[in-house]
């Protein structure tokens, strides 16, 4: 083996300064520019700012800004702590080299990241404006090596039977913000309820209308054969402002009648309820597909300035209904008013098992009782058994899978309409012990 050549000791001293920096440089740059405003950003360009439009720019796509962050920090750490130990070892042997990988990865750790990331965080907008044009240089040199390491990334895991969507980001930043949420809720820095809502915002755009609509089952609906006397006293009695009407079956909606313009027409009519046409006075029904996403469907309700539709499946058949609110509990939980109705839908136990309404929700489930059950397979609770157990099952049948023990309480013809949920742990606690 040929020797070492030896290295000057200031050009090694030189060699691990520049690495640093150009580490710290990277650091900071991630860290500002994901903790800085875009909506101060935003206005900084409109004031003419050039480098906000170029900021603006490099966050448009955070996959690619993370990967070439990323893949330099990589090349740069390695290359500092590769040339640091040859040197080391040429000057001083194995033990030498040992050191010197040592001390190179502390400095890296200490100047490379943790300062450079506190300091810009520090002042995020300043910093961010300050570092992204060699940043906006290094996305340009750099994207291009990135998308090829992407693509063989994709290869090697399909070597192990795994598939990654090529559209799919590869370094999405939404579990990384998820892991961040549950660390601070675990360490007390962050109330359950704030996490929920962070963990729901992020959660909406893998939500279609039909995993939040209201099932037609559980739709109020009122017969507009009725007749005014009777539509009146259903509108009064019901908890709800807008109510859908129906002609000859239930799923043939013909209007959605407001408790307003019922309660304005009487007036006009001067409390005569026989007077009124409900059918004039009705507004015309909106139907939207079940498959349309949240974020599409919030976007709808505001630029329409509604919060009611109907939900239709692909053969036009009326599924549910799905309003703003619900949309809007999938972020800050359950909204309730004095008007609203306490259904029994969840009751805890004294053994820490709970019975739950089988249309409820697996969201609400989990979010009221911190659990974890899956919800890819079915929306609600019922569905969730469903599908586990292959088949319909009978009040007092019993499944346990997921770690959680579903017992069937109550069944209605071919719907499962109460369940008693308990973890496996508290099941077998519960269990008084053999003789």
């Amino acid at each position: 083996m040929a020797p070492l050549v030896p290295i000057d000791p200031w050009l090694a001293v030189a060699v691990v300064i520049l690495g640093l920096l150009l580490t710290g440089f990277l650091s900071a740059s991630e860290a500002a520019l994901n903790a800085t405003s875009r909506a101060r950003l935003t206005a900084q360009e409109k004031a003419g700012s050039r480098r906000a439009a170029i900021a603006l720019r490099a966050l448009s796509n955070r996959e690619r800004l993370s990967g070439v962050l990323l893949l330099g920090r990589t090349l740069v750490k390695t290359a500092t702590a590769a040339f640091a130990t040859y040197a080391a070892a040429a000057s001083f042997g194995a033990s030498g080299a040992l050191i010197a990988a040592a001390t190179v990865a502390l400095l890296v750790v200490i100047f490379g990241e943790l300062a450079p990331r506190m300091v810009a965080v520090a002042k995020p907008d300043r910093t961010a404006l300050f570092l992204v044009r060699p940043v906006a240089r290094l996305l340009a040199a750099l994207g291009p090596p990135l998308r090829l390491l992407q693509w063989l990334a994709r290869r090697c895991i399909g070597l192990f039977g795994l598939r990654i969507d090529s559209q799919r980001p590869v370094l999405a930043t939404d579990e990384v913000l998820r892991d961040q949420v549950e660390l601070m809720r675990q360490q007390g820095t962050v109330e359950k309820a704030d996490g929920d809502m962070v963990s729901g915002l992020l959660d909406l755009k893998d939500l279609e209308v039909a995993d939040v609509m209201i099932h037609r089952t559980k739709m109020r609906t009122i017969n507009l054969d009725l007749g005014p006397e009777a539509i009146v006293r259903e509108v009064l009695a019901s908890p709800y402002t807008r109510l859908p009407l129906w002609l000859e079956k239930p799923e043939n909606i013909v209007g959605i009648l407001h408790a307003k313009d019922l309660l304005r027409a009487l007036d006009a009519a001067g409390g005569e309820a026989g007077k009124l046409d409900v059918g004039e006075i009705a507004l015309s029904p909106w139907f939207v597909p079940v498959t349309t996403s949240l974020p599409e469907q919030l976007k709808a309700f505001l630029s329409r300035k509604t919060h009611f539709a109907l939900a239709v499946d692909e053969y036009g058949e009326v599924m549910g209904l799905v309003t703003l609110e619900d949309i809007l509990e999938e972020i800050v939980g359950d909204i309730r008013d004095e008007h609203d109705i306490a259904l029994p839908g969840l009751r805890q136990q004294a053994d820490g098992s709970v019975i739950v309404d089988g249309g409820a929700p697996i969201r609400d489930l989990n979010r009221a009782m911190d659990w974890n059950l899956p919800d890819e397979e079915a929306t609600t609770v019922a569905g969730l058994v469903i599908h586990e157990a292959r088949a319909i099952p009978d009040a007092g049948q019993a499944f346990t899978f997921h770690g959680f023990r579903f017992e069937v309480m109550r069944k209605s013809r071919n719907r499962v309409t109460a369940l008693k949920i308990a973890p496996v742990g508290k099941v077998d606690a519960a269990q008084p012990p053999a003789a």
